[in-house]
C-alpha cells in the first residue's frame, strides 16, 4: 500500500515535505506522531493522527508514538491563546499507560514483524538535560529570527492574547524540534506527522536535523477536520467526545457518529475507517440514492465504535439506539447499565419519588398522578390504559391501580413511563 496514495483520496494530506514521498517507497521508514498527555484519555480530535499512525503501519512502515511527557510540562502554543496548566510526572505517567492500552486498539505493539509499533515519552530523554546543555547544544543551531517567522508564534505575538507568549512557550519547538533529533539520532527516524497547525513545529526538527547532522527528514501533516456547518468538530453540549467509556459511554460514542450530517458522514468515513474506496464509494451511491436510509453514517458508526470499543458495545448501542422506537425491547431495557439508561433518556422529564413507599405498594394511580405528575388526572390514566397507551419500562399496563413494587425498578432505582408514542418519563425512586 503506497501511505502517501492512500492518505491523499482520503482527503488526510495537508502539507508534504518534497522528497516524502520517494523516501517512502525506497525503504522501510520509521515516522512519529506526538500526542499531548493531558488527560488519561483520547479524544475523537486525535483519531486523526491516530489514523495517519494505523495507515503508516499498514504500509509496511514503522510508526513511533510520542508521548510528550516533557511538553506536555510546557504546553504548545500553537492556535492557542493562552498558556495550559503544566503536570506532574505521576499524572503524565497515569496518563502515558492509559493511553498506549488505547492506542493498542489501532496499532501493533506486540509483534515481532520490523515495523511493529513503539511508545516513547520525551520526559525520558529531557528529563536530565540541564538548560545550559540545552541551549548550547541545541538553541545554537536555531536562530531567533527563524523561531519568530512560525505562525504558531506570530500569531501570539500579534495581539491575539494581551499577556503575549512566555519565554516557556516560545521554547516549545525548539523542545520538539530536539525531539525530532533525538528519534532520528536513536531511531532511524526520518518522518513526523502531525496535524496542520504543527507544521512550523516539525520544520524545526528537520531544520536541526539537517544543521547538526547534515542528515535529511521529511514532514507531513493533515487537515485540522472541521465540520461542514463551520462548527468545532468532535465537541459536543457535554465537551469532547473521548474513547475512554468512563468519560463517553460506547452508546453516547455510537449516537455522536450516527447523527453526523450527509456531507461530514462522507468526509469521515474516508478518515476514520479502514474501508476501500469502492466500498466508500458504493456507499456514498447508496445514500445518494437513498438518504433517509443514512447508510454512510451506520457503517461509519459501527466501523468506528467497534475498532475504539467492541463489536459487543457496538450491538449494545444499536439495541439501546432501538429502544425509543418499538414497543417489544423491555428485555434490551432491562439489560442497559445504568450510564447506558441515562444516556439513551438525557433530557426527557424525571422525577423522584419515594422508594419507600414502592416498597409498601403505591398504585401506579397514586404514583403518576399524585407523587409525579406524568398524568393530569387519574380518569386520563385510565383512559389512555384502556386504549393501550401506557406502558411501564416497554410493557403495557392494563390496570392503572395495581401496586409498583421494587421488582418493577431498573437497576433498582428506575421506572420509565411511556405515554403514547412519545412521550416518555423517568421516575428516580430515592
Amino acid at each position: 500500500m503506497n501511505f502517501v496514495e492512500e492518505l491523499k483520496w482520503r482527503g488526510m494530506i495537508h502539507q508534504m515535505m518534497p522528497g516524502t514521498e520517494e523516501q517512502l517507497q525506497k525503504e522501510l521508514t520509521t515516522a512519529y506522531l506526538g500526542i499531548d498527555p493531558t488527560a488519561d484519555s483520547l479524544h475523537i480530535g486525535h483519531l486523526v493522527g491516530v489514523m495517519m499512525l494505523k495507515h503508516f503501519q499498514r504500509s509496511g512502515h514503522k510508526p513511533i508514538a510520542l508521548i510528550g511527557g516533557a511538553t506536555g510540562m510546557i504546553g504548545d502554543p500553537s492556535m492557542k491563546s493562552q498558556e495550559r496548566k503544566l503536570l506532574d510526572e505521576e499524572t503524565l505517567r497515569h496518563n502515558q499507560n492509559a493511553i498506549k492500552a488505547q492506542l493498542s486498539k489501532f496499532l501493533d505493539f506486540d509483534s515481532d514483524a520490523p515495523n511493529a509499533a513503539e511508545m516513547v515519552n520525551n520526559y525520558d530523554w529531557m528529563k536530565n538535560f540541564s538548560f545550559l546543555d540545552f541551549i548550547r547544544d541545541v538553541g545554537k543551531h536555531i536562530t531567533v529570527n527563524y523561531m519568530m517567522a512560525k505562525d504558531s508564534v506570530k500569531k501570539r505575538l500579534s495581539g491575539e492574547s494581551r499577556e503575549g507568549m512566555s519565554f516557556t512557550e516560545f521554547s516549545y519547538q525548539l523542545c520538539q524540534g530536539y525531539d525530532f533529533l533525538h528519534l532520528f539520532k536513536e531511531k532511524g527516524c526520518r518522518l513526523q506527522l502531525g496535524g496542520s497547525d504543527q507544521w512550523g513545529n516539525i520544520t524545526t526538527g528537520t531544520e536541526l536535523i539537517r544543521r547538526t547532522t547534515g542528515g535529511e527528514a521529511f514532514a507531513l501533516t493533515c487537515p485540522l477536520i472541521t465540520k461542514a456547518d463551520g462548527g468545532k468538530f468532535g465537541k459536543t453540549e457535554s465537551g469532547n467526545v473521548w474513547l475512554d467509556p468512563r468519560y463517553t459511554s460506547p452508546y453516547q460514542f455510537y449516537q455522536f457518529w450516527l447523527k453526523v450530517s450527509d456531507a461530514d458522514a462522507e468526509k469521515y468515513i474516508k478518515i476514520f475507517t479502514e474501508l476501500s474506496r469502492e466500498e466508500i464509494e458504493e456507499l456514498v451511491a447508496q445514500q445518494a440514492a437513498d438518504p433517509g436510509q443514512r447508510p454512510l453514517q451506520k457503517r461509519l458508526a459501527k466501523e468506528i465504535t467497534t475498532m475504539v470499543h467492541s463489536a459487543a458495545d457496538y450491538e449494545a448501542a444499536v439495541e439501546a439506539s432501538q429502544i425509543l422506537f418499538s414497543n417489544n425491547t423491555a428485555d434490551a431495557l432491562r439489560r442497559l447499565d445504568e450510564k447506558t439508561l441515562l444516556d439513551v433518556f438525557a433530557g426527557v422529564p424525571t422525577f423522584e419519588v419515594s422508594l419507600d413507599e414502592i416498597k409498601n405498594g403505591i398504585s401506579l394511580a397514586d404514583l403518576l398522578t399524585d407523587r409525579a405528575p406524568v398524568f393530569p388526572s387519574k380518569g386520563e390514566l385510565r383512559k389512555m390504559a384502556q386504549g393501550g397507551g401506557v406502558l411501564i419500562n416497554k410493557e403495557k399496563i392494563s390496570d392503572p391501580y395495581a401496586a409498583v413494587d421494587p421488582a418493577s425498578l431498573l437497576q433498582g432505582k428506575y421506572l420509565l413511563v411511556q405515554r403514547g408514542k412519545k412521550n416518555y418519563f423517568l421516575l428516580i425512586a430515592k
